[in-house]
């Protein structure tokens, strides 16, 4: 275990510590991660994605760019490098650090370490061989094959196993505010894990000011955000039922094919769909039988509750998940 007071020349390290029984010191700026102690500088950072090379990026979104990275001794991992504008204070970033590597879920992406030098700031995750699961859904390189119902359904139940740890599991309670589908990563056994967990809060504690941004993703943003910029856990609620009907359609949350329809989104059309008595019409075809039809349309119930206007009309997570679960129980 390495001491748990950092100097100012081990700042740029990246820490990867060993699992330990001994009682955390009461004053501690590193993460109890469960790997091997391994320390990594900033010089190897930037080797591990070849200087942060375009080539190797594998995602990118609102806190930063993902880099698939080959770190020293051979571990693939990816490296995320937050965005310079949203990724200030030193210090609120260690303690925020302090937290989430703590939070170990089999459906949540493990975050291995941390690397803050200078004005970057980096988070190392497992790297997930399976991508996420809008390019699946998506398939727009036509190379993937189709999400069958099975691995579509196992994927809803642990995004939502996943997501009511994080609101339920432990104290403090952790809102995502961006839950999407290239937010849900999946291994080799498309097993669901749900990434970017605790960054919109990473980000909050390290900013100065009152942010005026809606948080979120357009076509998963629940209604209740255009009136205040609070961000709740029903909010994530909202946007897993968003993901729910992306697994059920094939579609995605926003686009011109719902140019035409009453909020221009994916759940305007499935609810109009739904209000004229063609629940089954929405459900996506490449994958629709005899054998999925009534799970399918049961989960498309637990979407529509999701997806309350009324906040607290949605259920809690730990109901969503209890409600899927049931599906197969019955």
């Amino acid at each position: 275990m390495v001491d748990s007071k950092v100097n100012g020349s081990d700042d740029q390290n990246l820490y990867f510590l060993s699992s330990s029984r001994s009682k955390e010191p009461l004053s501690i700026n590193i993460a109890m991660f469960e790997q091997p102690l391994l320390k990594l500088t900033s010089v190897d950072i930037v080797e591990a994605t070849n200087n942060f090379c375009k080539a190797n990026i594998i995602g990118d979104g609102g806190f930063g760019t993902v880099y698939k990275a080959t770190l020293p001794g051979g571990k693939t991992v990816a490296v995320k490098k937050l965005s310079r504008a949203k990724a200030q204070g030193h210090r609120e970033f260690i303690a925020e650090m302090e937290t989430l590597g703590k939070v170990k879920h089999r459906n949540l992406v493990p975050l291995f370490g941390y690397c803050s030098y200078g004005e970057e700031k980096v988070l190392v995750y497992e790297y997930m061989v399976n991508g996420s699961l809008d390019q699946w859904l998506r398939n727009r390189t036509g190379t993937l094959d189709v999400l069958d119902w099975s691995k579509r359904y196992k994927i809803a139940v642990g995004a939502a196993r996943g997501l009511a740890f994080l609101h339920h599991g432990f104290i403090p309670h952790i809102i995502h505010r961006d839950i999407k589908a290239s937010n849900i990563l999946l291994n080799e056994d498309f097993e669901p894990k749900v990434a970017d967990f605790g960054l919109a809060r990473l980000i909050s504690a390290c900013e100065t000011h009152v942010s005026t941004e809606i948080a979120g993703t357009f076509g998963y943003i629940p209604p209740e955000y255009g009136q205040s910029w609070k961000s709740t856990t029903r909010g994530d609620v909202y946007s897993f039922g968003v993901i729910l009907l992306e697994l059920l359609t094939g579609k995605e949350p926003t686009g011109p094919d719902f140019k035409d329809i009453h909020g221009g989104n994916l759940v305007g059309w499935v609810f109009e769909k739904i209000k004229n008595g063609q629940a089954v019409d929405v459900l996506d075809l490449l994958i629709l039988d005899a054998d999925s039809k009534q799970t399918m349309l049961q989960t498309l119930q637990i979407a529509v509750i999701c997806l309350s206007e009324n906040p607290a009309s949605r259920p809690i997570m730990l109901h969503v998940l209890k409600f899927l679960k049931g599906i197969k129980d019955e």
